[in-house]
Formats: structure tokens, C-alpha cells, sequence
């Protein structure tokens, strides 16, 4: 099992309509970065946990657990020209674009802000999250540092 952190803006598409969504199941589409784009194509698989992160908001930080929930596919918003993530250059029969669907797990029992991960910075050395310029939408998390933010989840550390 792999972990993973995926970013989304909450006014966009929060944790809570992911868990609102008929099946708690959603695909994430509109994802126009290619080294996010080769994580989602090549790396994840059915299963993989995800940490479900609010980003661009008052109090950016993770929220909520989600899993992988479909093996990689083209991303269909790509050839649809009324889609604001339509691509031109992408094409059907060799796609650029991939998604794959994420599902609800659980919320986590607070909202772990960005500030206090940072606070653990030594802890948490290497965790992209907290490299200084990383962008990234999607993201690998290693299994010590799943490991320890779900202990701040708790309360478990200093």
C-alpha cells in the first residue's frame, strides 16, 4: 500500500461533497500537471490511502481520509471543449490527461492545519508538503510520515 496527500480548493470540490457524492466516490479530474499527472497514471493503486487536503482557504490543512478507488483512466474533461479543463492538445486516441476515482474513508476527528504540520517540520523531514515551493495537487506520503500525522490527529504527539 502506498500513501498519497491530494489537494482541492473547498469552494471547488470539498471533503464533504466528496462524502455527499451517492456512491462517496468521485473522479479526480482537472489534474494539469504532469509530474501529478505520471503519480495518478503510474503509481496508484486500488486501495492506496489518501490524506484529503484544503488548500486555498482560511485554515489550509487535511481534513478527512479518502482511498484510491479506481485504476488510472484518460481524463475525460480533457476532450470536452465546454469543460473548463479541456485540453486542445489532448488527444483520445493517445491521452496526456489521466484521473482516478478517490472514495471516501473518514473524516479525520479534527482538521490538521498546514501551520501546525510545519510546527513538526523535523519530524516531518522530506514531506513535500512542507518543501519549501512544492506546488503539487497530489502528492506521495512516506509511511512513517502518514503514520505521524494520524498521531497529531490523535493527540499522540508533543
Amino acid at each position: 500500500m502506498q500513501y498519497w496527500l491530494m489537494k482541492s480548493e473547498p469552494d471547488e470540490f470539498s471533503f464533504d461533497d466528496l462524502e455527499r457524492r451517492p456512491d462517496q466516490k468521485e473522479p479526480w479530474d482537472g489534474v494539469r500537471n504532469y509530474q501529478a499527472r505520471n503519480m495518478m497514471r503510474d503509481s496508484m493503486q486500488v486501495g492506496d490511502q489518501v490524506f484529503f487536503y484544503h488548500s486555498n482557504c482560511e485554515v489550509p490543512g487535511i481534513v478527512g481520509i479518502a482511498q484510491v478507488a479506481s485504476a488510472p483512466r484518460p481524463d475525460h474533461t480533457a476532450f470536452d471543449p465546454d469543460d473548463k479543463h479541456f485540453d486542445p492538445k489532448s488527444d483520445p486516441d493517445n491521452p496526456r490527461w489521466f484521473l482516478v476515482d478517490v472514495g471516501f474513508v473518514r473524516h479525520l476527528t479534527r482538521k490538521i492545519p498546514l501551520a501546525e504540520i510545519k510546527q513538526h517540520a523535523e519530524s516531518l523531514e522530506g514531506l513535500p508538503l512542507i518543501r519549501r515551493g512544492n506546488r503539487l495537487s497530489v502528492m506521495p506520503i512516506e509511511p512513517d510520515h502518514w503514520d505521524y500525522i494520524l498521531d497529531l490527529e490523535a493527540g499522540a504527539t508533543e
